[in-house]
């Protein structure tokens, strides 16, 4: 039986899976999450060659703080020659994913089975 990782804030769970780090993202994503997240999102993503999953299937709202989260995250770990994957299938999220443009730069899978079988090149690495 698999057991859930004790949260490291209200808002976010990490674990390993597959060689990577999930950053499970959960409730409402705002600014006093994101405040929240950020020093652990920081120390994930500062790895050389990191392999990081953001996760956001338990979110409950996400707003523009959530989206500074996501090109900080990819931003940091391409600078480390790392890779970046993102699991979305809300359909709000998905869609302001979309109008700025992020969806481009970090396409969004709909599941962690379906983010971890992608092939890096396909990831946010590019």
């Amino acid at each position: 039986m698999r057991q859930e990782p004790a949260p490291l804030t209200r808002h976010l769970r990490v674990r390993q899976e597959r060689g990577h780090t999930v950053l499970e993202f959960r409730g409402e994503i705002d600014l006093a999450a994101a405040t929240e997240i950020a020093p652990h999102l920081d120390r994930e993503t500062n790895r050389r060659a990191a392999r990081v999953v953001i996760d956001l299937s338990r979110i409950e709202f996400f707003d523009c703080s959530g989206l500074r989260l996501l090109y900080r995250a990819r931003s940091r770990v391409l600078d480390r020659d790392g890779h970046l994957l993102l699991v979305c299938a809300h359909p709000l999220t998905l869609r302001v994913l979309r109008l700025t443009g992020l969806s481009r730069l970090l396409p969004p899978q709909p599941t962690l089975d379906a983010a971890l079988e992608q092939p890096e090149a396909t990831s946010g690495s590019v």
